[in-house]
């Protein structure tokens, strides 16, 4: 099955790593592209391929937003001048989004959940979603959406070949 096509990234960006289950735990409200502050064995690795958001979040400290619980493993060639594996990393919006992201965190439930982490034109950038926590039911209704869905779709295929 193929994916939609997401009009904000353009065809030259490489997707090294999604958080699969962010979908799945939160309602996303928002997202923004944000860069990544990287020592220079991190972003080799990441062109290897190697990352995990699993676990990953950002904060709000002192007016910086930080990603936190990253996973970069250590690259496999690097000397003594290696990163730390899971190693805070600052994100670098604009002053703006920043101030009005901070607003929004104190003002509701929200949280800041990064979606995915890829390079666009040679850069490391982070989608980070605005979201909000979904409690067991909202999960459920959505699963079960998806389910007559995907039920519906197949009815149509079937109908579309002439097998009812």
């Amino acid at each position: 099955m193929a994916k939609k096509a997401d009009p904000t990234r353009s065809s030259n960006d490489r997707v090294v790593a999604t958080n699969r289950k962010a979908r799945h735990n939160y309602s996303i409200l928002e997202t923004f592209e944000a860069g990544v502050a990287l020592m220079g064995t991190e972003v080799k690795s990441l062109r290897d391929g190697q990352a995990s958001l699993a676990d990953a979040f950002a904060t709000v400290d002192d007016g910086e937003i930080w990603l936190r619980n990253l996973h970069i493993p250590e690259y496999h060639h690097g000397s003594w001048t290696n990163h730390a594996p899971r190693r805070n990393r600052k994100l670098l919006l604009h002053r703006r989004q920043i101030d009005m992201l901070v607003g929004k965190i104190r003002d509701g439930n929200l949280t800041l959940v990064p979606l995915s982490l890829y390079f666009s034109d040679g850069k490391v950038k982070v989608e980070l979603a605005l979201a909000r926590g979904k409690q067991a039911h909202d999960k459920r209704q959505d699963m079960a959406r998806r389910d007559a869905q995907r039920e519906v779709t197949r009815e149509l295929g079937r109908r579309a070949k002439g097998m009812t």
